[in-house]
């Protein structure tokens, strides 16, 4: 094969893939630069998922008339003038490659005046070349408008999700960002609603509050400033911050935000070191809700990893890494009541020999999240039975010990009702006979910015199921009915924990959602008579040896083991 120097406008797709992935990436570098230009307000208008448009409006310092066309060329920049500037920067952006890679793969429009210039400057382009410049009237800032993202790249395209993820990832980025930056007014219009506006206030909680909502905001403690001292000020290291209460943890990472000197970042040690900090006070699979500051002088930390920006090293992790720990653990130690560590056990652990987990038979799983069983493949799966249990008593308010034929069985009571209710809705819902339970009082509910699209995408797979919500705002719902099994539960968490957790079909995750906040909690104490009915309903189920994310309602120990551990047999 010849070699040949690739076309100029090769190279620009080429590169402009790297900085721009999908439309929050348009957003997060036009919006990263808003804030080098020092913006106190910032407007985010998308439409389409901001496939069809993207338009950010700022009240930064403006472009002057002379530099607008050389902003679009590849690598100019106002952020650094040397290699030298690298290992001190102030600014959130500083390659030079935001703007012309944008405009390489859409149809940019720019409206800027500088503070200073009279009148303001209109600018335009298609497929990176200027097609008009012309004066405008404007007040200091910038307004750039992006249509059309990728449409001369087909191949892009299809790798996008749906207009409403789309529009989600762009909510999450102004959010995160919101967190970062509480002096500055954001306000996000999707679509034509208005899913986010933070107040400027420069207090944190009130971005937590607009971001998150009140019942988090709650639950958040202050982290503060927690300082590790080294050899000079250039070593110190500042952590600052909110993490949230136990109570409050979610199923996922999403809600942990890490912000060196200001910029969005992800990096596994730091959320190594958080996890670690909050080791014995979370269940297994739970994650924490927080937002942390860390200051180090920038000649710590290297921010020319990647074009996208997002990953950082740091010249010690160690340091960091105990400085981000400390400082949490801490602030979780002396402002909140916190359990003996040797007294939180895992909710769902690996059984210690001589037990033996009994093990569900495998069955086929379609596309879906990995830990759940599809629902149609299990309506079909024979009838196993169990044999013929005793009950003896409760362990630990937690598992009910029971005598069988061959030995000695010990059944998770939440995993076992889990099993039980997954059943019963399923079954309900096949022939369309949910249980409903309608409130006294319509309640609202309230999700964050980037839930707010999928939450309204996913109404009609909610009703079905026994939800009666009705769209009350940009992220405002109005609930009227829920299903009957929650009545006395918290039916709000459960609608969070599915939007968390809304990758594969939802229907399936739903039913599986409300059997586990449906179901016998561990810890709740049961008499006889209710132990014995949960065991016999769970006789009468499908699968009952396991719960419906596949992990084990019971333990067996064999009269033979039994003997064995009491030196009965030779």
């Amino acid at each position: 094969m010849t070699i040949k120097v690739l076309e100029t406008k090769t190279v620009s797709r080429i590169a402009a893939g790297e900085v721009v992935e999908r439309p929050a990436s348009v957003v997060k570098e036009l919006v990263e630069n808003a804030l080098d230009a020092g913006a106190t307000q910032i407007t985010v208008e998308v439409k389409g998922g901001g496939i069809s448009l993207i338009r950010i409006t700022d009240n930064g310092t403006g472009i002057p008339d002379s530099e607008t066309e050389l902003a679009f060329e590849r690598h100019a920049t106002s952020k650094i003038s040397s290699l030298q500037d690298l290992q001190n920067l102030s600014s959130l952006g500083f390659r030079g490659e935001a703007l012309p890679s944008i405009a390489a793969v859409a149809q940019v429009q720019m409206i800027t005046c500088a503070r200073g210039e009279d009148v303001g400057t209109y600018l335009s382009l298609d497929d990176g070349k200027v097609v008009r410049h012309d004066s405008q009237a404007r007040s200091s800032g910038t307004t750039i408008t992006v249509n059309n993202l990728f449409r001369k790249i087909p191949a892009r395209l299809k790798f996008l999700k749906s207009e409403s993820a789309e529009g989600g990832r762009v909510a999450d980025i102004v959010s995160q960002y919101a967190l970062a930056y509480p002096e500055v007014r954001f306000t996000l219009n999707v679509d034509g609603k208005t899913p986010l506006r933070s107040p400027g206030s420069g207090k944190l909680m009130d971005s937590v509050i607009a971001v998150y909502g009140l019942e988090i905001a709650q639950n958040m403690l202050e982290v503060r400033n927690q300082n590790t001292d080294w050899n000079s000020a250039d070593d110190l290291i500042q952590v600052t911050g909110l993490v949230g209460l136990p109570k409050i943890a979610r199923s996922n990472r999403d809600r942990i935000s890490f912000f060196v000197n200001l910029r969005w970042v992800n990096n596994r040690m730091l959320s190594f070191a958080v996890e670690e900090a909050y080791h014995g006070l979370l269940m297994q699979g739970e994650h924490p809700v927080c937002v942390i500051n860390i200051r180090i002088s920038p000649n710590q930390v290297d921010v020319n990893v990647h074009p996208a920006k997002t990953e950082i090293k740091f010249q010690d992790e160690r340091a960091v890494f105990g400085a981000v720990q400390k400082a949490v653990r801490q602030t979780l130690v002396q402002s909140s009541p916190v359990p003996r560590v040797d007294e939180i056990k895992s909710r769902f652990g690996t059984p210690a020999a001589p037990f033996a987990a009994i093990h569900p038979p495998v069955i086929p799983q379609k596309a879906g999240p990995a830990s759940t069983a599809n629902i149609n493949e299990q309506a079909v799966t024979p009838l196993i039975s169990l044999p013929l249990l005793r009950v003896l008593g409760q362990l630990a308010r937690n598992y009910i010990v029971a005598e069988g034929p061959d030995g000695l069985y010990l059944i998770d009571q939440h995993a076992a009702h889990e099993r039980i209710q997954f059943e019963k809705i399923k079954e309900q819902w096949e022939s369309r006979k949910i249980e409903v339970q309608t409130l006294l009082e319509p309640a609202t509910f309230e999700v964050e910015p980037g839930r707010a699209s999928l939450m309204s995408s996913h109404l009609g797979e909610l009703a079905e199921l026994g939800f009666g919500i009705e769209i009350f705002g940009d992220r405002t719902y109005l609930v009227r009915s829920i299903p009957a099994l929650l009545r006395d539960k918290n039916w709000g968490e459960t609608l969070r924990e599915l939007l968390d957790n809304s990758a594969g079909n939802w229907t399936d995750n739903l039913i599986v959602t409300l059997a586990c906040h449906g179901a016998i909690r561990a810890g709740q104490v049961l008499n006889d008579s209710e132990m014995r009915e949960l065991i016999k309903q769970l006789e009468q189920t499908a699968l009952p040896h396991s719960c419906p994310h596949g992990r084990p309602t019971m333990i067996h120990m064999t009269l033979q083991q039994l003997e064995k551990e009491f030196g009965r047999t030779q």
